[in-house]
């Protein structure tokens, strides 16, 4: 699982895409509050799993806020080019 984490990395390596980007970036943190969640089952430590839980609602949700403001900053830019033309 932990090799896994590198595949999205070595994908958007040379990659000029921000979408991209943040894809691989949600893929890891997905990946990475899995194998706390596995960990935390297997050393009975529900500490451990409450916080693979944070990292799955929060860090997925921080990701989604960011990819809107984008969204909205891309869309005002576009706007602004439009209005000054």
């Amino acid at each position: 699982m932990i090799l896994t984490l590198l595949i999205p990395i070595y994908q958007t390596w040379h990659e000029d895409n921000v979408w991209q980007k943040m894809v691989a970036v949600s893929s890891i943190s997905s990946k990475v509050s899995i194998i706390t969640l596995v960990i935390s089952v297997l050393r009975d430590d529900w500490m451990m799993g409450v916080v693979g839980v944070i990292i799955i609602t929060v860090g997925n949700a921080g990701l989604m806020l960011l990819a809107h403001l984008l969204k909205k900053i891309g869309e005002n830019d576009s706007t602004q080019l439009i209005i000054n033309n």
